[in-house]
């Protein structure tokens, strides 16, 4: 209990200053490392073209990004069915199969990092340097652009360098400048993530981490009784990957094993670093709220609701899964690392599905029923410290359709900062809200429909655990999973690629064009029958809209998967 309270409490402590300087980095502040980053960021804006002191509206931010995920999508996907061609590939790694290069580049874009491969066995180095760490470096910064875009628009929306007749001649929506979106991905990675990275690499290598380009050693096996004379040890510059695989809510890993392979995660010391790499950022986005926009009751009503959930979650977790009735079964120690402890599982268990980060120092298909039902909750929730942009964006969902309702049941009229919630901001909310349930029981419906291709290798509920929580990861964009299930088939490579898709494009989307829509509109002044959102009753009516959003309209999975699996544990 003494380590979980620390390593929660060093997260906030160490993500208040963090938060701060972000805020400066995001708002363009003149800073110190000015001229040393210059040398780094003036280079690059002239390749990519742009001109960084120039704003966008919504539509070309959207645009920008949009393009920007294209042509790293198909230069990933190049590098992943030519890497037996290229260099640094000393284990002699062929290429992909395209179907699953085409899931793996999916999912690396998206932030999800669910891998249907074994990451030291079909990738070479050059391929987990470039496309894979590469990508974890850039993707939550594209995330991290988008909330930033949306607050500007909601709080702080400046109008573009026009006179008074170009902007009558303007619509309303080109007329809010949400800032530049190169400006705002290049000064992330380069002033933020990278240094951040560098940092953590170099910690994490201190505590054995590897972190080599040559080719891994051959060693003896103990027990000549399975049938291996050598066995090669995959080594590799792991530490990098690791870093930005948890400071960046990435999650995957290196090796298969993930975070419970001894090479990856070392040492008491190095999980506690990574399981503070996995919250920090996502913390620090929430007091980067408070400065970036000058509302600090704001931003403490957001850290008051996501704690409290956070708070729950890890409390049940580590509880089911190491002092519940179910509890007291060794079998439960399955799939988990006795260095680490039933306790120390279910901490990673809640925190890397509280964040969309899905690394692993144990397999969650391993823990108890209800213990395995809390991470799929973390996920379709989404936003309890949520990824880095994505988590507030998916909040800031949550705080429209509150403001909504919390209006329509007052009697009053629906208004944040002073502009009307109507018709045409509520309904793109609403679809959003329903494309989670249409997405993920639809196809966890048709594959357990077709046992040709479920895959699955636990028969009954278990089963049904299984499938359900393959969708729930992959859209919640968080890239976990109940291992065992055999996920490495073209069925599941593309059902999950479009699932992937649909969970992470839309939710960073939508509320930034209702942001600049409601930016546009005429600020009435706040007057006594205002709604005030930051207190305490409106953060509880925030907190009961999550749960009936999320948890109760999945209710019938969860009872039919984990609920289900956990009373035939107890009655047999």
């Amino acid at each position: 209990m003494t380590e979980i309270l620390l390593i929660l409490l060093a997260s906030i402590v160490l993500a208040f200053p963090l938060g701060l300087y972000l805020a400066r980095v995001m708002r363009g502040a003149p800073m110190r490392g000015d001229a040393l980053f210059g040398l780094i960021e003036k280079p690059l804006y002239r390749l990519l073209g742009v001109n960084p002191a120039r704003g966008m509206s919504w539509r070309g931010y959207v645009m920008a990004f949009v393009l920007s995920n294209v042509v790293i999508a198909v230069l990933v996907q190049a590098v992943f069915m030519t890497q037996a061609w290229l260099p640094f590939n000393p284990d002699q790694i062929p290429n992909m199969r395209w179907d699953t290069a085409l899931h793996t580049m999916v999912s690396f874009l998206t932030n999800t990092n669910q891998q249907h491969y074994s990451g030291q066995a079909q990738l070479s180095y050059f391929a987990q340097m470039t496309a894979i760490t590469g990508l974890q470096v850039v993707t939550p910064m594209m995330g991290l652009a988008l909330v930033v875009a949306t607050l500007r628009a909601l709080f702080g929306a400046r109008p573009e360098d026009v006179d008074a007749e170009q902007a009558a001649q303007l619509s309303a929506d080109r007329r809010v400048d949400v800032g530049n979106y190169y400006a705002d991905v290049v000064r992330s990675c380069v002033r933020f993530m990278l240094p951040l990275c560098l940092l953590w690499a170099v910690l994490l290598t201190s505590q054995g981490v590897p972190s080599t380009l040559a080719a891994g050693p051959q060693a003896t096996p103990i027990d000549a009784a399975a049938g291996m004379e050598t066995q090669k040890l995959p080594l590799g510059p792991v530490a990098a990957m690791v870093a930005a695989k948890q400071l960046g809510t990435n999650g995957g890993g290196w090796y298969g094993p993930n975070s419970s392979m001894p090479l990856e995660n070392p040492t008491p010391l190095s999980n506690a670093l990574e399981l503070i790499g996995i919250l920090l950022i996502p913390i620090a986005v929430i007091f980067m709220l408070g400065a970036f926009t000058g509302r600090r009751r704001l931003a403490g009503l957001v850290f008051g609701c996501m704690l409290a959930m956070s708070s729950v979650s890890v409390a049940a977790t580590v509880w089911l899964e190491g002092h519940s009735a179910t509890a007291a079964s060794p079998l439960l120690m399955e799939g988990k690392e006795v260095r680490i402890g039933a306790d120390g599982t279910g901490l990673w268990a809640a925190i890397t599905t509280q964040v969309s980060n899905g690394s692993v120092n144990g397999m969650h298909d391993s823990l108890s029923p209800l213990a395995g039902a809390v991470p799929m909750i973390n996920m379709l929730v989404n936003a309890i410290w949520g990824g880095i942009g994505c988590g507030l964006q998916q909040f800031i969902v949550y705080l429209l359709l509150g403001v909504f309702l919390a209006g329509l049941m007052t009697g009053r009229t629906p208004e944040l900062l002073g502009r009307k919630l109507e018709t045409p901001q509520i309904r793109p909310l609403a679809l959003l809200v329903l494309l989670q349930p249409i997405t993920i029981l639809g196809f966890t419906a048709v594959t357990l429909a077709i046992p040709a291709i479920t895959g699955t290798s636990n028969p009954g509920f278990h089963g049904v655990s299984q499938v359900f929580y393959e969708y729930v990861s992959a859209f919640a964009n968080n890239g976990s999973g109940f291992e065992g299930l055999g996920d490495a088939t073209p069925w599941w490579n593309l059902s999950c690629t479009l699932v992937l898709l649909l969970g992470r494009y839309p939710v960073l989307i939508i509320p930034l064009i209702v942001a600049a829509q409601l930016a546009a509109k005429r600020r009435a002044p706040e007057s006594a029958g205002t709604l005030q959102i930051e207190t305490p009753t409106f953060a509880l009516t925030l907190i009961a809209l999550i749960v009936i959003l999320t948890v109760l309209q999945f209710m019938p999975a969860l009872v039919l998967g984990p609920v289900a699996d956990h009373l035939s544990l107890t009655l047999h």
